[in-house]
């Protein structure tokens, strides 16, 4: 690779079926996310943003291509060997947040912590500066089902950082929210992205999501259609260009909240 980039996405194919009966749920995608940004992939339902975020989160494999880590390259790895680095590297945001009910907020949060054997100081000290800057320092101690979904979110995001991964990929984050809650998790990814140096990587169908990320690849049947880069826009201006896109290479979900 002549140029160096954080994550380098090489022709990635991604195929269903067999024999004459293929489908391309990505047909030779090529992208690239630097160090510190805070990308958004748009696309409406079966365009391949979600094959393409499972891919990235060695969830499900390639069929053909390549995905560079910080110039490590994963698609020879064996399960094993993508196991190790989904836990070292990668953290995790869903739409359904993944809390696991028998666990407080902060036993969630630690879980990857513990799991890497993290010492116990540092593990104290991860989880105060993480619930300080994500404001969830005064829910630790209870159960998911006692905080509101905004604050399992928040609960969440704090989960996929604490590791310092190379990478937070989220799933329609929003995706269960209420327009608040929306508003104050887009919010929080972009304190994750700007304060404290998260590289993201989200996908999403909605066009306001999309609005806090600082580049947009948009997608359809497969394909890379479409990047914008937000630049000196202000947020309206920047709206009105996300939708004008997504109006010309089609999706049925552009005004979807």
């Amino acid at each position: 690779m002549n140029e160096y980039h954080y994550i380098e996405v090489r022709n990635l194919v991604k195929n269903y079926g067999a024999g004459n009966i293929k489908i391309n749920a990505v047909d030779d995608v090529s992208f690239h996310v630097n160090k510190g940004e805070f990308i958004g992939i748009m696309g409406a339902s079966g365009s391949g943003k979600t094959t393409i975020l499972n891919i990235l989160s060695t969830i499900d494999n390639m069929s053909d291509g390549q995905v560079f880590y910080d110039k490590v390259d994963i698609s020879g790895m064996n399960e094993a060997e993508l196991s190790d680095f989904r836990q070292k590297n990668l953290g995790f945001v869903f739409q359904d947040y993944n809390l696991l009910d028998t666990l407080t907020i902060e036993e969630n949060i630690l879980l990857p912590l513990a799991l890497s054997g993290e010492k116990k100081e540092e593990i104290e000290n991860r989880i105060k500066n993480i619930s300080e800057t994500l404001h969830i320092e005064d829910i630790l101690n209870k159960f998911p089902c006692e905080v509101s979904g905004g604050q399992k979110q928040r609960a969440a995001c704090a989960r996929a950082l604490v590791n310092h991964p190379k990478l937070i990929l989220a799933d329609e984050p929003t995706g269960a929210l209420d327009s608040k809650s929306s508003a104050m998790l887009l919010r929080t990814l972009q304190v994750m992205n700007r304060e404290l140096g998260a590289t993201i990587l989200m996908v999403t169908h909605d066009v306001f999501s999309a609005c806090y990320c600082e580049r947009i690849l948009f997608l359809s049947d497969g394909k890379i259609n479409a990047e914008l880069d937000r630049g000196n826009r202000n947020k309206r201006d920047y709206l009105n260009c996300i939708l004008d896109i997504q109006s010309k290479i089609g999706g049925e979900d552009i005004y979807a909240e």
